[in-house]
């Protein structure tokens, strides 16, 4: 089993809209196979907790606008630094870039398969350790 169309269209608006709010190294997942709760899982990171929240209320504006989509769940918003949204079909983690590193989501679904982005999306990759460099954080362990 894949992600269906409906699946790789939504992974595609809220991968856009988390790049359009300068989130981190986005990537998403196929889990279709493993998983028969969603399809997909689109992970991002923020280097702090106000960013995190507008990446979040970003993508669920435009998932809202763009495909009639609205989150079934929405959790932790109380603390933004990890913040889900269940679109069944996809569920997309938005996390402070320490909660990414620790918690480390992309090693629990490296053998499923990595869905294509939009250009922008991809381009976000290594930029958790790009500032992380730049303001003198923590890099061990950062996304790339």
């Amino acid at each position: 089993m894949t992600a269906t169309d409906r699946s790789i269209e939504l992974v595609n608006a809220a991968a856009q809209a988390a790049a359009d709010r300068l989130a981190h190294d986005i990537i998403a997942y196929d889990v279709s196979d493993v998983l028969s709760i969603t399809d997909a899982f689109l992970l991002a990171s923020a280097p702090n907790d106000r960013q995190v929240k507008s990446i979040v209320d970003e993508i669920e504006e435009r998932l809202n606008k763009q495909l009639g989509a609205k989150p079934v769940r929405r959790e932790g918003d109380r603390d933004a630094r990890w913040i889900l949204l269940d679109y069944v079909d996809i569920v997309v983690h938005v996390q402070h870039s320490e909660e990414r590193v620790f918690y480390a989501l992309e090693r629990l679904w490296k053998d499923c398969p990595e869905l294509a982005l939009p250009e922008d999306a991809r381009n976000t990759r290594g930029k958790a350790e790009e500032h992380a460099k730049l303001t003198g954080g923590d890099t061990e362990g950062a996304q790339h």
